[in-house]
């Protein structure tokens, strides 16, 4: 049976053209639409397998409006356009679309698109599903394991993490009196690691008095339904007395998912499940559908656990400090990346999810951040861990060069290519290829490897026929990528085609709380490659490396302690040399001058040569012309100085 695709597009000649390339290729065209509300009507009547969409068309509707309601009946579309700005782009990429096809396209990129349109689309439905058994078969085991109700608890919150992420869950029952209300709360510190607070223990964090916090509770009323507040929805909540403002304030939580379990046997009131985020928009309206689908399961699973002897947990006249569970196995997992900050056990969430299977993956953020260890990570973890990791770094090829070097060339097939030479996709083979600052690569080579990330052929320069290729593909980029995008500079479809999967690294001024880890485990690493036996830095170097902004990130970080280990005439390292732009911040007064390092000298003279080229740093009058260096060796030194593209020194 065809499959029927709807074309909205309110050109006529661009949309007769789909319907004959669609036609040709064994597909049936349900119709054609100009507007959202013919769309509308069409979806309602035809139920089309796929929409191709455009975003502007007739009327004051647009394609993303369309997309919204399309979303919510499931049906996979692919938006068509030639140009769209920044704002779009966010939009459209909020609505989740199947694809993204620039104008103009061949009738093969258009085919390959609704391929992996479709994949995308039913692999997408199949691995929700997968997650929803696992996560039932988790819970079956857990509850034959006969274990104490707290530890139940806790390993139902770490097997409920990859559904509902949260940095803290809440369980228990919501009575009509205080004394009938008892919860349990599950604080994350940790890959796998929890802190399990009860009512007492919250109290006692919070720093409230018995009255005070008892007068909270009372204020506690059931939910009768899924409750989602994010944002400035959640402040709202937040900002009347209760103890989710408590824990609001307590533990800087932006978002709320709770919902009641409904069970005939209650036995201290009604029981609920609640979720916490960091995160302004954790929760979202799949959420609040997977909770209704979960209610069942979850209902029964309390049911089950309320049938048990109430646990001492649950008594609030208990004094008791909060008691931590770990299973944690963060060192050996996620090798090579510090840090136990909320923001980074957000990565650590996501990488193990994308790991096992070979979704291409887009890691974003700022130099120095750590994008390159992501990616050693996700492949270490994946099913091709045994294969190559072949590393590019798009900003240090050559222009005239970067073909031959991704895609390699056959004898002959330029002047001085003497040999054939194997590309570095074509090295990579059933591995996995990292491609560093994919944002640097020029718009012809873009196109190219469009094709490559399509087709999973290359064609050698100078070969006669397309050589297959089985790769997984990893990018990264420190540049905002939808602003390139709407400046022109960088393919709107590639984007798509790369950000299946976005990772964003926080900066380290985003993440402070993980300094003192990075900053032992770099004294570690530095005192045993210089021979020194370092123990620390003090109270006032901590306090000192707190208040820096770290412009370089963790790359300067590792600098700064570097240089502080070979300086350091002690065990302890009392003072701390940073660049010069942080010493009136971090003194609250200026500093006497000082003579500079060698390593500020250099990074405020490429930062000054950047700033007359506009940032320029290739061709006449750039950067690397002016300090009389090749590009690529630019490009590296201000890797390593942390310095970004984007003036944002």
């Amino acid at each position: 049976m065809k499959k029927k695709i709807l074309i909205v597009e309110d050109q006529f000649i661009e949309a007769n053209h789909l319907r004959i390339m669609l036609e040709r290729a064994g597909y049936e065209v349900s119709g054609i639409a100009r507007s959202v509300e013919q769309a509308e009507e069409q979806v309602a009547k035809e139920a089309p397998a796929l929409v191709l969409l455009d975003i502007f068309l007739t009327g004051t509707r647009t394609g993303i409006e369309l997309a919204e309601q399309l979303r919510e009946a499931n049906i996979p579309f692919i938006y068509l356009s030639a140009n769209s700005n920044e704002e779009i782009l966010n939009a459209a990429k909020a609505t989740h679309p199947n694809g993204f096809l620039v104008k103009p396209f061949r009738e093969k990129d258009l085919l390959v698109a609704l391929q992996i349109a479709e994949y995308h689309h039913e692999n997408g439905l199949e691995a929700k599903l997968r997650k929803e058994a696992i996560f039932q078969k988790q819970l079956t085991a857990i509850t034959q394991e006969k274990l104490a109700r707290e530890q139940t608890l806790l390993k139902i919150a770490q097997v409920l993490q990859p559904l509902f992420p949260f940095d803290m869950m809440a369980v228990g029952y919501v009575g009509e009196l205080p004394h009938v209300t008892h919860v349990l709360h599950f604080l994350r510190i940790g890959f796998n690691e929890y802190q399990v607070i009860d009512a007492q223990g919250l109290r006692v964090v919070s720093n409230l008095k018995l009255e005070e916090f008892n007068t909270l509770q009372s204020k506690m009323t059931p939910a009768v339904d899924v409750e989602i507040h994010t944002g400035a929805a959640f402040k709202k909540l937040a900002a009347e007395p209760s103890v989710r403002k408590l824990i609001a304030t307590t533990f800087g939580m932006n978002s709320y998912l709770g919902f009641p379990l409904q069970t005939v046997h209650q036995v201290h009131g009604l029981p609920f499940l609640a979720f916490y985020s960091r995160r302004p928009d954790a929760y979202n309206e799949e959420h609040k559908a997977l909770c209704y689908r979960m209610m069942p399961l979850l209902s029964q699973t309390l049911q089950h656990l309320v049938k048990s002897e109430k646990p001492a947990a649950f008594e609030q006249d208990r004094n008791v400090s909060p008691t931590t569970y770990s299973t944690n196995n963060q060192v050996n997992t996620f090798e090579g990346i510090i840090g136990q900050s909320h923001l980074l056990l957000n990565v650590f969430d996501l990488i193990s999810q994308v790991a096992p299977v070979d979704t291409s993956v887009l890691i974003t953020g700022e130099s120095g951040t750590g994008k390159e260890r992501v990616a050693d990570t996700i492949h270490a973890l994946s099913m091709r861990k045994t294969q190559p990791l072949i590393k590019v770094n798009c900003a240090a090829l050559p222009t005239n060069l970067i073909e031959s070097e991704l895609f390699g060339h056959e004898k002959g097939a330029f002047t001085g290519a003497f040999e054939k030479r194997t590309g570095r996709f074509e090295q990579a083979n059933n591995g996995t290829i990292f491609l560093d600052e994919i944002g640097d690569m020029p718009l012809e080579t873009q196109v190219k490897l469009l094709r490559v990330l399509q087709q999973k052929e290359i064609e050698r320069l100078g070969g006669k026929a397309p050589v297959k290729v089985d790769i997984r593909i990893i990018a990264a980029t420190n540049r905002n990528l939808e602003k390139e995008v709407a400046e022109g500079r960088f393919r709107l479809d590639l984007y798509y085609r790369l950000n299946v999967f976005p990772i964003q690294m926080p900066s380290l001024s985003d993440r402070k709380e993980d300094i003192p880890l990075l900053v032992d485990h770099f004294l570690q690493y530095y005192g045993r490659k210089t021979g020194k036996k370092i123990t620390g830095v003090s109270e006032k170097g901590l306090r000192a490396l707190a208040l820096y902004d770290w412009p370089g990130n963790i790359r300067e970080l590792e600098n700064v302690i570097e240089r502080s280990v070979l300086l350091a005439k002690g065990t302890l390292i009392d003072q701390i040399i940073l660049p010069t732009n942080s010493v009136a911040k971090v003194s609250g007064k200026s500093e006497e001058a000082r003579l500079k390092t060698i390593f500020e000298n250099e990074r405020d003279h490429i930062i000054a040569v950047l700033k007359k080229c506009n940032g320029r740093i290739r061709g006449s009058q750039g950067a690397a012309e002016i300090l009389d260096i090749p590009p690529s060796t630019l490009g590296s030194k201000m890797k390593k100085l942390g310095i970004k593209r984007d003036f944002g020194y």
